[in-house]
Parts: structure tokens; sequence; C-alpha cells
């Protein structure tokens, strides 16, 4: 059997599982397959490690149980299919680049959860969208300068319509750390340095806003 005529189940059994959730790797032929068709942009054309920071930092602090989640930014989806998964969340997975969303229903499927999606981005959001939501997550999301006055703008939209909870993860580039001083500075933002260690040594900085 040549490797393209490879069945569904031995393609699922090239991933990895890590903080609950399993996670197709690049060389799996879904993913593959999906490529053929789906070419997202906005690098959005695979998975980035911010998403193990955000989800190990969720699971030492905690999340309720049922909490509405917006996953910013969502690319292909794992965090808010961890707190799906783990903390029995309903996720809405919002994107300007809707070509990153079979990825993130793949994932999805093959962790036996179901994820909502939105095309839109950072601007987009009204106020009556935002009050669906208790936490506002994102990892990866604020990688160029134009970017952090959007995400601040969506951040205040975000709490004045009661979302109590922020977490924005990071490796610590320099619009993130611009992001990060800007609530700092108002005193109601936190930046910590986080590390994990699975699936492979990965450190950055995770921006905390308001608690649950």
């Amino acid at each position: 059997m040549r490797n393209d005529e490879m069945p569904v189940s031995a393609a699922i059994r090239r991933q990895t599982i890590d903080y609950g959730i399993k996670t197709l790797r690049s060389n799996n032929k879904l993913i593959r397959d999906l490529k053929r068709d789906h070419t997202p942009s906005y690098h959005g054309f695979r998975l980035w490690p911010s998403s193990w920071l955000l989800m190990d930092f969720i699971k030492h602090k905690g999340l309720k149980t049922g909490a509405r989640v917006l996953d910013a930014g969502c690319g292909w989806g794992l965090t808010g299919i961890y707190c799906a998964i783990n903390h029995g969340s309903i996720v809405t997975g919002f994107d300007i680049d809707a070509e990153v969303f079979p990825y993130l229903h793949m994932h999805a499927d093959i962790n036996g959860v179901e994820i909502s999606t939105m095309n839109q981005g950072f601007d987009d959001f009204t106020d009556s969208q935002l009050r669906n939501f208790d936490i506002l997550i994102g990892a990866d999301i604020c990688f160029w300068d134009s970017m952090v006055a959007s995400l601040i703008k969506l951040i205040h939209r975000a709490l004045d319509s009661g979302v109590k909870r922020v977490l924005i993860a990071d490796p610590g580039r320099s619009p993130f750390e611009e992001l990060g001083s800007y609530f700092t500075g108002k005193g109601i933002g936190v930046v910590r340095n986080w590390n994990v260690y699975h699936p492979f040594t990965i450190r950055g900085r995770i921006l905390s806003i308001g608690s649950l």
C-alpha cells in the first residue's frame, strides 16, 4: 500500500497526545490532504507553540466548568479544544482567515468535541457578540505592530461587555510586550513568564487580565 493510500485509522495514529488532546502531526495524511485544498494565510498554516503555554497556564490556574470561551485568532483551535475537553467549555473560535477552519474542525472531530467558528477580525466584533462570552483567549496573535491597537480595543470592548478573563500567550515578541505594558500600566493586567516541557520545551509570556 502506498503512503497516500493509508487508511484513516492508520493516519490518525500519526499524532501526539499532550494535555489530554490529540494533535495531528504535519506528516499525517489527514493534514496533507487538507493542505491540498486549503491554504491559510496570516500564518495560519501550522500549529504555534504558545497554544501549549496557554493550555498549561489554564491547567494550573483553573477554569470554571462550562465557561463560554472565545478563542481569538484561533488558527487550528488547539487551546479551545483543550478547554472543551478538560473544562467542559463552550468554545467559539474566530479567525480572519476561514481557510484555517477545516484544520480546526479536523482536530475537533478526532477529539470528540464541537467548536463553533466565526470568520471575523479583531476589529469586527460588536458589543452584543462579546456579551456571549466569559473568557477571551489567544495564542500567538500579537506578532505585528499593527495588531496592538486592534487588540487593545478588542480587550477593552470585551471587558466592558462583561468578559471576566483575558489570557494572551506569546513567545515575547515586541508587539506583545507593548500590549502587556499597556494593560499592566493601566493596573488591570499581569504579564508572567511561563515555560512548558511537553510536547517540547517552550518558553514565553502570558498576559492575564481579570479572573473567573
